[in-house]
């Protein structure tokens, strides 16, 4: 004879807040998530350590300007020449984003919601992209909010802020798809961690190293190509081009500015198509 029990199991009737709300919510949980809000105090080292280091240019030069009544930091220069603290955050954290999802088989369960692949992979992103933009833009508008109060000779950089500004997100957009895809292929964060910053590190060590020898090779059209290999000369390429501003490099030039634009938005276009692969594979197993 079989029996029915009551288990207290009730529909629910509540507002229907729809996809736009549920995307919503995971961009804020993997934001949260980056910067360890939420979980123990030895997640929130790392992120809150490398903004600190972030932060004390931007405390020196506002000191500087306040002392000396002269700019030590171009606005334009400061992801550039912080590079390595923001390849460092990037690898750190980008595998907190992913690497979970994967390691624990639980992307079929946000898939069985009204949530496409798109969306998924669009929140992760966009989580990512306003870490970073954050890590190098709260830095610039503390050295500009200086520069509105101390009494310096001249007008304030305005036009130079505002562009270092824009080019910290198209930067930000770049790194966290790259970042994202690479981590993406181990569900392992020690793995992630470490293809990030490899990859990092061999851009940063191998363009001046092909830059000089096809420089003296007699290839110095070539040779500016070189450049655009690793993503923070990139983007400064980009901006140099739009907010004409001088190029942050060692030695040499860039190439065309359209032809870096060109670049950068083929590489995104890359780094998206092949994150969203990942996980489309990634979901069906």
């Amino acid at each position: 004879m079989s029996e029915i029990y009551d288990i207290g199991y009730r529909h629910y009737d509540g507002p229907r807040l729809g996809r736009a709300h549920v995307t919503r919510a995971l961009t804020v949980h993997s934001l949260r998530g980056i910067f360890g809000l939420g979980r123990t105090a030895r997640s929130k080292i790392m992120p809150f350590s490398l903004f600190v280091i972030m932060l004390l240019p931007a405390v020196v030069a506002v000191a500087s300007m306040a002392l000396a009544k002269q700019r030590i930091l171009p606005y334009s220069g400061f992801a550039v020449i912080m590079q390595a603290v923001v390849a460092v955050f990037l690898a750190a954290q980008a595998p907190t984003v992913v690497a979970p999802d994967l390691r624990y088989r639980v992307l079929p369960l946000y898939l069985s919601r009204p949530v496409s692949i798109a969306e998924y992979v669009g929140a992760k992103v966009t989580a990512m992209t306003a870490a970073l933009f954050l890590l190098v833009a709260v830095p610039l508008t503390l050295v500009y909010a200086g520069e509105l109060v101390v009494d310096m000779p001249g007008p304030p950089a305005t036009g130079e802020y505002l562009g270092s500004v824009l080019v910290a997100l198209l930067l930000a957009v770049l790194l966290s798809s790259f970042g994202l895809a690479l981590a993406s292929f181990t569900p392992r964060r020690g793995l992630g961690v470490a293809s990030v910053i490899a990859v990092y590190l061999l851009s940063s060590a191998s363009v001046p190293l092909l830059y000089a020898s096809l420089y003296s090779s007699g290839n110095e059209a070539a040779a500016t190509w070189a450049w655009l290999a690793n993503p923070f000369w990139l983007v400064d390429s980009v901006q140099s081009w739009l907010f004409d501003t001088p190029p942050h490099i060692p030695e040499g030039d860039y190439p065309s500015g359209p032809a870096s634009a060109a670049v950068l938005v083929v590489l995104v276009a890359l780094a998206l198509g092949a994150l969203a692969l990942r996980y489309r594979k990634a979901a069906s197993r």
